[in-house]
């Protein structure tokens, strides 16, 4: 079996540093700050993010240049024999429909393969360390693939959110909602099941929040995934938009409280920049996703 390079781009959560000893390569998302081109973990930190974002900077999202993305794929075919190339969703970007049409070239066809597996943040990270173990148990890139698509909804993301602010910017709710939600102190739940960033409930409280994403992923744990009690056949994650806070450190042991078999494999990472961008700081989310059956 020939070799397979895994890649996937920062939406992931995977940083540079991470990616070197994973032996995953990550493209960098770019991202313009009041004009001025910036690449996610290149020369723009998280801190440096959140610095212009509560700064009232204006800041958007964009694609990977084409040229970053096939150099890439050509300097790893050089080296290894096939790519599978795991983007974040098509739901929230059209990087992944840019990727899936430039995998359809002569010179990558049937070498590189893209997968839309409608994930992002802990859950694509995830994803791309699932294909590395497959990649290393012998499996082609085109069943790397075909089983990454086949679980794809099999993963949940509930995230609350410390403002409505961001969303109101970026055209997500309407001004009245927005106010409403402000005067109320309304503490929205969103999920990201599939390929979409939709609205799940609302909360009166960042604790009544906490209640409704833990019973949410305990109901998907029970009903989706056919998991134990003991959750033995999930993984759980968490993630969160701005500093590591005592917050977020108190909503972590939470998490570790009501699934403490996970409590040492648990990953909790930052959430993506692309999604920080509509929801911003303060923001914290709990993730669950089925484990695969790799043998």
């Amino acid at each position: 079996m020939g070799r397979i390079a895994i890649v996937t781009d920062s939406n992931s959560g995977i940083t540079q540093a991470e990616a070197k000893e994973l032996g995953i390569s990550v493209i960098p998302m770019p991202f313009y700050i009041n004009g001025e081109l910036f690449y996610e973990d290149i020369d723009l930190t998280q801190e440096e993010f959140y610095r212009h974002l509560e700064g009232g900077a204006e800041i958007s999202t964009s694609m990977p240049v084409v040229g970053d993305v096939t150099d890439l794929w050509d300097r790893l075919l050089e080296e290894y024999d096939e790519i599978v190339h795991i983007p974040m969703s098509s739901g929230l970007s059209s990087t992944c429909s840019t990727a899936l049409m430039l995998s359809q070239a002569k010179e990558y066809d049937g070498r590189v393969f893209v997968v839309d597996n409608k994930r992002i943040s802990v859950t694509q990270k995830q994803a791309a360390l699932d294909a590395r173990t497959m990649a290393q148990q012998g499996w082609s890139a085109a069943q790397i693939r075909d089983k990454l698509l086949e679980t794809m909804l099999d993963a949940s993301i509930y995230i609350t959110l410390d403002t409505l602010s961001y969303l109101k910017k970026g055209g997500r709710v309407t001004p009245a909602v927005a106010a409403i939600g402000s005067l109320l102190r309304i503490k929205p739940v969103l999920q990201i099941q599939g390929d979409k960033l939709d609205a799940y409930a609302n909360a009166r409280t960042k604790k009544a929040a906490r209640t409704m994403m833990l019973d949410a992923i305990r109901r998907d744990n029970r009903e989706r995934f056919g998991a134990d009690e003991r959750a033995e056949g999930i993984q759980i994650a968490m993630a969160y938009t701005g500093a590591y806070s005592e917050e977020v450190q108190a909503w972590r042991q939470e998490l570790e409280a009501a699934f403490p078999a996970h409590k040492d494999e648990m990953m909790v990472d930052p959430l993506s920049l692309s999604v920080s961008c509509h929801i911003g700081p303060g923001a914290i989310g709990f993730g669950c996703m089925k484990k695969l059956n790799l043998f």
